[in-house]
């Protein structure tokens, strides 16, 4: 069996930069442990699958994700990813794509060289963060909240940028891993309204390069905070993204670029065939 595969760097308007996702057209759905084992061969934080939904009135395509150890119920650089495919490479010629997720209906937009993503909002709540905390995390937030994610508030960006967590505890706590954020730097030109880390070592991601759907609660936290509902995110990662989002009721809009880095095919179950 050959499969199409592209990889695509999101959040980004260059390679090299933004969160790789690997994205794999399909007809009708593999099995899930192929689907598992493919996304670990690929050994990126991601691989979108995706079928069309021909018949579904409500919904053009169903789209999966996997990390190399699970699926997740929502990925935002890889849906931003897989939108680009279908847009640039694929033909797909209207304005809009309706997703069917395991997290819902999602929808993605094509809005000049940005593509816009509509996820639920997902508002934290302040909570105590669990006993050995602050030591693993290795600073002391400013408050801890919970949605899906875990989150904890920082004094500066600086702090965000250099912190360094113990990856064993964070693999253990209750949740879906560990944002870390703060208010973006108020002065230049390349100043974010926020900036944000996530580790996500018990999905076999110790720090994520850019996330789209943490932003589904760091969005509405911070617009609460800022008084602003359009918000510059940045992820401060090494790789490092930006994301335009607004919050919207109960949605979050988050918008951001795409670049396709590689093109290729994926050969499963037949053996080495290749000749030079």
């Amino acid at each position: 069996m050959e499969l199409t595969v592209f990889q695509v760097d999101a959040f980004t308007d260059r390679v090299f930069a933004g969160n790789p996702a690997a994205v794999i057209p399909l007809t009708s759905w593999l099995p899930d442990a192929q689907l598992q084992a493919i996304a670990l061969e690929n050994n990126l934080s991601e691989t979108a699958f995706f079928i069309p939904l021909p018949d579904d009135p409500d919904h053009d395509f169903h789209l999966r994700w996997f990390t190399p150890a699970v699926e997740v119920d929502l990925c935002g650089h890889a849906t931003l990813a897989t939108a680009a495919v279908l847009f640039r490479e694929l033909g797909w010629d209207r304005d809009e794509i309706r997703f069917k997720a395991m997290a819902g209906d999602l929808l993605v937009r094509r809005k000049g060289d940005l593509f816009e993503l509509d996820f639920p909002a997902r508002v934290p709540v302040m909570s105590e963060p669990p006993e050995g905390f602050v030591e693993a995390l290795g600073a002391t937030p400013v408050g801890f909240y919970k949605a899906k994610k875990n989150m904890a508030v920082l004094e500066t960006e600086a702090a965000v940028k250099s912190v360094q967590p113990d990856m064993d505890f964070i693999a253990h706590m209750a949740g879906d891993g560990l944002i870390v954020t703060a208010q973006g730097n108020a002065e230049g030109a390349e100043s974010a309204d926020c900036v944000s880390r996530y580790f996500a070592p018990h999905a076999g991601i110790p720090e994520d390069p850019v996330t789209g759907s943490a932003h589904c609660t760091i969005v509405p936290y911070w617009a609460e905070k800022l008084g602003k509902q359009d918000l510059h995110a940045r992820q401060i990662s090494a790789r490092g993204g930006d994301l335009y989002c607004t919050l919207d009721g109960d949605r979050v809009l988050i918008a951001g670029q795409a670049v396709l880095y590689m093109r290729g095919k994926v050969h499963i179950g037949d053996g080495w065939s290749g000749t030079y």
